[in-house]
């Protein structure tokens, strides 16, 4: 004896095609058809701060986490591009400009391979893996001139114990970080 099945509603046809056009969305890539150096070197630029990396395969990050996709760590790092861009450009006088180049980042835990398998993937946050981000940085006036460049070592030993107006960001303690460099760099000086 055969079992009917019940008909498929019209509500289901809906949550169908939105997992389907979900599926598809997850899958298209903003790089496509550009050369992979533009991909790897693309940056963010907020009006009067434009930030750039080089290959996000180098940084110490990649290293540690060889399994995450090329695809994902560009993503955080226009993330973390996009954080650094807004919060400078508020904390610049009008008409200067800054150009900050990312030269090695690596977020806050680690993975700890020891713990198998299915931990893989495990990013482990404690207070031994610290964030790190290392910058080149160009601070200019409206007319061209350079009014301050360096390059900067950011770290934050006591990232654990300080808060955070980021609480469910990924990339909290990388944030608190740059904001941290911000005010320490540019607010003194408006």
């Amino acid at each position: 004896m055969t079992k009917l099945q019940p008909p498929v509603t019209t509500g289901h046809w809906r949550w169908l095609v939105l997992a389907a056009a979900c599926a598809l969305a997850a899958c298209a890539n903003p790089f496509a058809g550009r050369p992979m150096d533009t991909q790897m070197r693309a940056g963010v630029a907020a009006g009067t701060v434009s930030v750039t990396y080089g290959d996000p395969a180098r940084f110490s990050d990649a290293r540690d986490g060889r399994h995450e996709s090329d695809s994902a760590r560009r993503a955080w790092l226009d993330a973390l591009s996009e954080h650094l861009s807004e919060r400078a450009a508020a904390a610049l006088p009008t008409g200067e400009r800054l150009e900050v180049h990312l030269t090695d980042v690596k977020r806050a835990g680690s993975f700890e391979p020891w713990r198998g398998a299915q931990a893989a993937d495990l990013r482990v946050v404690r207070d031994i893996y610290p964030p790190r981000i290392d910058l080149d940085f160009k601070r200019l006036a409206a007319n061209g001139r350079v009014l301050q460049s360096g390059s900067r070592q950011l770290r934050d030993l006591n990232f654990m114990m300080r808060p955070s107006p980021y609480a469910n960001d990924p990339l909290r303690f990388e944030k608190v970080l740059v904001d941290d460099w911000v005010g320490r760099e540019f607010s003194a000086r408006r």
